[in-house]
């Protein structure tokens, strides 16, 4: 799940994982947490959910690229 991350954000954004409670995974973009297993079930992401936080992932480099170029 992380390379799915880091192949779409690159180096364009700060992609941040880290256990959160009783070690329960969190995903963090920018500092704004994406993904927080114990929020979702506890349960494993499934590939489809990987995909839509791929996706955040994605939107957030497009965002900074367009701010960036507009200045």
């Amino acid at each position: 799940m992380v390379n799915e991350f880091v192949d779409a954000g690159g180096n364009a954004v700060s992609i941040e994982v880290r256990p959160g409670v009783s070690g329960v995974l969190q995903v963090y973009v920018d500092g704004d947490k994406i993904y927080d297993k114990a929020e979702e079930g506890n349960e494993t992401p499934h590939l489809n959910r990987v995909k839509e936080l791929k996706a955040i992932v994605k939107d957030r480099v497009d965002s900074a690229r367009a701010a960036a170029a507009a200045d």
